[in-house]
C-alpha cells in the first residue's frame, strides 16, 4: 500500500509536459471563430480531465481551440493569455492560478472585445469577467465535512444524524486548499461552518489548536507541502501518544499526501487497521481507487464533463451576441462587481456508491478503479 501510494504522489498524472499548447477543430459550424481555453496545470489528472472535456465539446460545437497549460506558473498564464489576445481569439475560458493575477490580460480583453468566462475559479479584481461556471463550493466544503462526520460515524451517508453515534471526542486536523484561489476559502467556509457545532460540543477537538485558514491552507494545493505539514503535526502534536482520529482536506492529491504522511508514521495502513479518516475532492482515479481500498474515506465528485458543458454553453451564448444563463447573481463578488454565475452540483464519494457515481455514468471503468490509473 506504501508503494500504492508512492506511486500516487509526485507530480500527479500527466505530469510529463506541462505547457502543452494543443489546438484543433473544424470551426464550419461557428464561423471560423476561435476559443482560447487556458488551464492552470496538468499535474493534476483533474485539470487535464477539465481541459480535455471543454477542448472536445467546444470542437464539436465547431469551434477551433488553442488549449494552453500553465505547469501552475502564473508567468506562464498571462504570457499565454496575452499570446491568446494577439492572436485576437473570440472569447476566453480562464481558469486562473491566482484569481489576482489577471487584472492586465483582463482589461485587454475587455479593450478588444473579447468576453472572459472564469472556469471554476473567480478571477477577482476586473470588471472584464463576463461570466462564471462554477460548481457550488460552499456546498462541496459542507460536503468534505460530511463526509469526515460519516467517517467518524456522527452521521450516516445520507447525511443524518446517527442514532448510535459514539461520544467521542474525536481529535481532527484541518487542511485548506491554496490562498490563492478564490474556492479554496468557499470550501473551508462550508466545511467549518458543518464542523463547528461539532467542535462547540466538544465531540470533535482540534489539537493542535490551527483552525484558522491561513495558518491550514496548502499553497498551490501541493500534494508535497501538505505531506511535511502532516508529518510536522504528527511530531510536535501526537508524539505523546495522542490518537488522530480524522483529517479534513480538501483536494486528492492533499489527501494522498497526508495519507503518507500518516502511514509513515505507523498509522493503518487502512482505515479498517487504524488509519484515521481523510475526505478528499477531485475524485481523482488515484484517490478513488484507495477508497475502494479502504484508505481514503471519501471524496467530491464534481463531473467535468458537466462543466465543460455549461462553459460551452455560456461561450456559444457571447458568441451570438447572447447573455448566457445565470442561476446565481449575488454570491460571487470579486470586488469589482458581482459576477452572474452557473452553479453545478457535486456528489460525495464513498466506497459504497462508486460503482452507482462514476462507473455507471462512464465517468471511469471499473478496470480503472481497480487500478487507480
Amino acid at each position: 500500500m506504501t508503494f500504492a501510494l508512492a506511486a500516487c504522489g509526485g507530480g500527479g498524472a500527466g505530469s510529463s509536459d506541462d505547457s502543452t499548447e494543443t489546438s484543433g477543430g473544424d470551426a464550419t459550424a461557428s464561423g471560423d471563430q476561435t476559443i482560447g481555453v487556458a488551464m492552470p496545470t496538468q499535474t493534476s489528472e483533474r485539470w487535464i480531465a477539465d481541459g480535455d472535456a471543454v477542448k472536445s465539446q467546444l470542437e464539436e460545437a465547431g469551434y477551433t481551440v488553442d488549449l494552453q497549460f500553465a505547469n501552475d506558473d502564473i508567468p506562464t498564464q498571462t504570457q499565454q493569455i496575452d499570446q491568446m489576445i494577439l492572436q485576437e481569439v473570440d472569447l476566453l475560458i480562464i481558469a486562473s492560478i491566482d484569481g489576482t493575477a489577471l487584472t492586465s490580460q483582463l482589461d485587454a480583453a475587455g479593450a478588444a472585445g473579447i468576453p472572459v468566462i472564469a472556469y471554476d475559479r473567480l478571477i477577482n479584481g476586473s470588471e472584464n469577467v463576463d461570466f462564471y461556471v462554477t460548481f457550488d463550493n460552499y456546498n462541496v466544503g459542507v460536503q468534505q465535512a460530511t463526509s469526515l462526520l460519516v467517517g467518524l460515524g456522527l452521521l450516516n451517508e445520507d447525511g443524518s444524524e446517527n442514532p448510535e453515534a459514539p461520544e467521542g471526542p474525536f481529535n481532527v486536523e484541518l487542511f485548506a486548499g491554496s490562498p490563492d484561489d478564490n474556492n479554496a476559502g468557499f470550501f473551508f467556509d462550508g466545511a467549518m461552518d458543518t464542523l463547528k457545532p461539532f467542535i462547540d460540543a466538544g465531540t470533535l477537538v482540534v489539537p493542535s489548536g490551527q483552525t484558522d485558514f491561513d495558518t491550514v491552507a496548502t499553497l498551490r494545493w501541493s500534494q508535497e507541502a501538505a505531506q511535511r505539514r502532516m508529518e510536522d503535526l504528527l511530531t510536535s502534536t501526537y508524539s505523546g501518544g495522542e490518537e488522530l482520529h480524522g483529517v479534513l482536506s480538501p483536494f486528492d492529491g492533499i489527501s494522498r499526501g497526508i495519507i503518507t504522511a500518516l502511514q509513515g508514521a505507523g498509522y493503518g495502513p487502512t482505515i479498517e487497521d487504524g488509519l484515521p479518516v481523510v475526505s478528499g475532492q477531485d475524485a481523482e482515479i488515484a484517490s478513488v481507487a484507495l477508497i475502494d481500498q479502504g484508505v481514503q474515506f471519501a471524496t467530491i465528485f464534481k463531473d467535468t464533463r458537466k462543466l465543460a458543458t455549461e462553459s460551452v454553453r455560456a461561450a456559444q451564448a457571447f458568441l451570438e451576441g447572447n447573455e448566457p444563463e445565470a442561476n446565481d447573481t449575488d454570491t460571487y463578488d470579486n470586488g469589482v462587481k458581482v459576477v452572474p454565475s452557473y452553479l453545478l452540483e457535486s456528489d460525495i464519494v464513498y466506497a459504497s456508491n462508486i460503482e452507482e457515481l462514476l462507473v455507471d455514468s462512464g465517468y471511469y471503468t471499473a478496470e480503472q478503479v481497480e487500478q487507480g490509473s
